[in-house]
């Protein structure tokens, strides 16, 4: 048996004004992703439960059937496992930002531009990191660069109660002031993000980015803070072999601590830009080398409900139809074996309010050798609550799903 999940990262949505009322799950032309869920189980799920933040972190620990309530500890640790660093037990990691914030003379009066610093690349980054290492590096501190906007600090010995670190792509088009932590054990933190913006604002890549129109990295942005993370086998919990398709480090942080592994695709952004054809191919290659079940994780939808960009969130779920379930359902069908396929998003990241949700989500699964009609015609919000199939505990659907 093979299984598949594919993952359309923030897929879900609220009615979008500007969509006439519709979310982009019934806007998006999808004949893969109906034609599946038209013979197989269609509902709702609960990923991120009862009093947690409805982040990637915990809401793809729970639709992969771990229980965040249990082992979660924190976004940026599993970030820090993915790009190589080896924490000590008093190590807290932080996600560190690199984003554009407005030219106002005091720092909390600065607006929150963009989170991803006009989606700067890694090899630009990488200088701005180094840079912020020469500045902040020491017995303490030590920041380590990642991909695109995304990196990472480790606090040595630091502490995890720190108040109200806000995640800048929640505060898109705000004054950053009241985002602020006002904890005095955050004081150093809040104080190297101010200092930042000193130096970065002049530094060489970003007087090249402003000669470009590119948007600056002009201050660094740390939150996400945790200890260090550990998660049970997923081979040993589930008896399947299992690998993560991604282009964030997120979810490869939580791919190498569950023991799956975890390929390099060339040309995977995380964006609408990303080579969704590579990540097919990679699951494929994957199957090949023996896993069992290839979790393919497609960033693109929830970035573009972070941006305010509908048509393009449109867009992105239907581009992951023509060029992602092609492939892996064609080698599926080939390969000679009974398979399952899920497709679901981790949560909803709503237009309206460019930051993650909690609200459940739909989700659909197709067993080749098991079709049944499933009533519903084409998959969306909607259409998944009305067959009345909820699962109340997410981490409880990965067992749902390789059960049979």
């Amino acid at each position: 048996m093979k299984y598949a999940v594919v993952l359309y990262d923030g897929m879900a949505d609220y009615p979008v004004p500007a969509l006439g009322g519709k979310t982009p799950m019934e806007l998006a032309k999808k004949p893969n992703f109906d034609a599946l869920a038209q013979k197989g189980r269609v509902g709702l799920v609960k990923t991120v439960a009862d009093g947690l933040k409805p982040g990637s972190d915990v809401a793809n620990l729970s639709v992969l059937g771990y229980d965040p309530k249990v082992c979660y500890t924190g976004r940026s640790p599993l970030e820090a496992v993915s790009i190589g660093v080896k924490m000590a037990d008093d190590d807290v990691a932080l996600r560190c930002n690199i984003v554009t914030l407005s030219d106002e003379k005091n720092y909390e009066d600065k607006t929150m531009l963009d989170y991803s610093a006009g989606d700067i690349s890694s090899a630009e980054a990488a200088e701005i990191i180094k840079t912020v290492q020469e500045h902040f590096g020491n017995d303490e501190f030590t920041f380590y660069s990642g991909v695109s906007y995304r990196h990472c600090l480790i606090w040595h010995g630091g502490t995890t109660k720190l108040g109200k670190m806000t995640p800048p792509h929640d505060i898109s088009g705000r004054v950053i002031g009241e985002h602020l932590s006002a904890e005095p054990s955050a004081a150093k933190l809040i104080e190297m993000m101010k200092k930042s913006y000193d130096f970065l604002k002049d530094h060489p890549v970003n007087k090249k980015r402003i000669a470009e129109g590119k948007a600056p990295a002009n201050s660094i942005w740390l939150w996400g803070e945790g200890s260090k993370p550990a998660l049970a086998s997923f081979e040993e919990t589930y008896g399947v072999k299992g690998s993560i398709v991604s282009a964030v480090d997120l979810l490869k942080g939580i791919g190498i601590c569950a023991g799956m592994n975890t390929p390099e695709v060339e040309g995977a952004t995380g964006y609408i830009d990303t080579n969704f054809e590579g990540k097919a191919n990679a699951a494929v290659e994957e199957w090949k080398n023996g896993a069992d079940l290839v979790y393919i994780h497609i960033e693109a939808p929830d970035e573009c409900g972070h941006r305010n960009e509908p048509e393009n969130k449109i867009r992105a779920i239907e581009l992951i139809d023509e060029k992602v379930l092609p492939i892996i359902l064609d080698y599926l069908n080939g390969c000679g074996e009974d398979y399952k396929i899920m497709i679901l998003p981790d949560h909803p990241t709503p237009i309206v309010t460019q930051t993650h949700a909690g609200d459940p989500v739909p989700f659909m699964i197709y067993h080749k050798n098991g079709e049944k009609d499933s009533g519903v015609k084409s998959i969306n919000e909607n259409s998944a609550k009305a067959t009345g199939d909820f699962i109340e505990v997410g981490c409880t659907l990965m067992r749902e799903f390789l059960k049979g």
